[in-house]
């Protein structure tokens, strides 16, 4: 649908006889996952929106990303217990919804009684209905388990989103911190009961956390599961803002209660470290850590929380972001810097195929192409 913003005389022009030619953009569109869904390289991360962002702000936010080709925008019920979704819907009121990818999550508790947190068919359905009451809409493009629930049986949480996908009030599904034997089984039970399976895949990674590269990872790209990460720059640490022991004022870690539990001497060493290596590409500390989770295998959006329109225009320039192989080695002997207790110690010398921690090592020492272009 042509956004009805859009000047009447400009859309004429763009109008052939086999539709609408799309104005042009800068922003990269990637498949979410093997699905034909296309998503905007970056999102937003709307935690922050009815709360620390006031209705004003999020409407400048939105207008800035949808004006910068943004499409993806997440959020979950649980975020302000519901104020999040209700200021997103706001502020995509007057026709521009169909400019929006709308990724919410549900799942977490929102409410006192026993059937208001989990993945139970009832959990479900009445978590859809507040939602799209929230967001103002009649569907929500890719609706997201927030966490598992291994007290209901996944067939359960797996039929009744079908339901919903059947029903035309969700469009995809997706999940967000399983384990991967979880996502797995989820996979395979969908799989063979012809429901409808997760196309995605939200989780915690970063330069300071790669852990779920080593198993989760593998079987996204095996499977065709696209991937998205939260905490994409740990929580501030890696914006470039903050200096050890000196949270810049005014900024959400500033008055975050769980700010303080990223601040390891360990996590530090490697910040300093990845930032003295941005600064001598001419790139900032986030552009940096936003391009190198883009150019993982399996990556399709990459979302940030932005509090204003600035930090969008910030992120976009994450996509110039160009690694030669040599700087993939180079970021992997910065941040690797814990010893791997996956794989027996043999097999860091005899098998180091084994070991998924190095592969980037492993492919540029074996002259293999990089994957970095994006």
């Amino acid at each position: 649908m042509p956004d009805p913003s859009t000047p009447r005389d400009e859309l004429q022009q763009r109008v052939t006889a086999i539709g609408l030619t799309p104005r042009a953009t800068t922003m990269q569109y990637r498949h979410v996952g093997r699905s034909g869904l296309l998503a905007s390289a970056l999102g937003v991360g709307c935690f922050a929106f009815g709360g620390y962002v006031r209705q004003d702000g999020v409407q400048a936010v939105v207008d800035q990303a949808l004006e910068m080709g943004i499409n993806y925008f997440d959020t979950a019920d649980s975020y302000g217990i519901g104020q999040s979704e209700r200021a997103l819907g706001q502020a995509l009121l007057g026709g521009r919804r169909q400019q929006a990818l709308i990724a919410t999550k549900f799942g977490n508790r929102t409410g006192d009684g026993p059937n208001e947190v989990g993945n139970s068919r009832l959990a479900i359905v009445n978590a859809c209905e507040a939602s799209l009451r929230r967001l103002q809409t009649d569907h929500i493009d890719l609706y997201q388990v927030h966490w598992p629930d291994r007290g209901t049986p996944i067939e359960e949480t797996l039929r009744a989103l079908d339901d919903l996908v059947r029903a035309g009030k969700v469009r995809y599904i997706g999940a967000s911190n399983f384990f991967a034997w979880e996502l797995c089984e989820a996979h395979f039970v969908a799989e063979r009961h012809g429901w409808s399976p997760f196309i995605s895949a939200q989780d915690h990674h970063n330069l300071l956390y790669r852990d779920i590269e080593k198993r989760f990872e593998p079987f996204c790209v095996k499977y065709g599961i696209g991937m998205t990460q939260y905490f994409p720059l740990a929580a501030g640490m890696l914006s470039g803002v903050h200096q050890r022991g000196a949270i810049a004022p005014g900024t959400r870690q500033a008055n975050n209660p769980n700010t303080a539990s990223w601040q390891s001497d360990r996590n530090w060493d490697v910040t300093e470290k990845l930032q003295a290596f941005a600064q001598q590409r001419g790139w900032t500390l986030a552009q940096m850590s936003l391009a190198w989770l883009l150019q993982r295998p399996a990556t399709f959006t990459v979302i940030a929380g932005a509090d204003k329109p600035e930090h969008l225009q910030d992120n976009v320039k994450a996509l110039q972001v160009r690694f030669t192989p040599e700087d993939l080695v180079e970021i992997d002997r910065l941040t690797l810097v814990d010893e791997d207790r996956s794989a027996a110690p043999p097999y860091r010398l005899l098998r180091p195929e084994k070991v998924h921690e190095f592969e980037t090592q492993q492919r540029a020492r074996a002259g293999a192409p990089s994957r970095a272009a994006h």
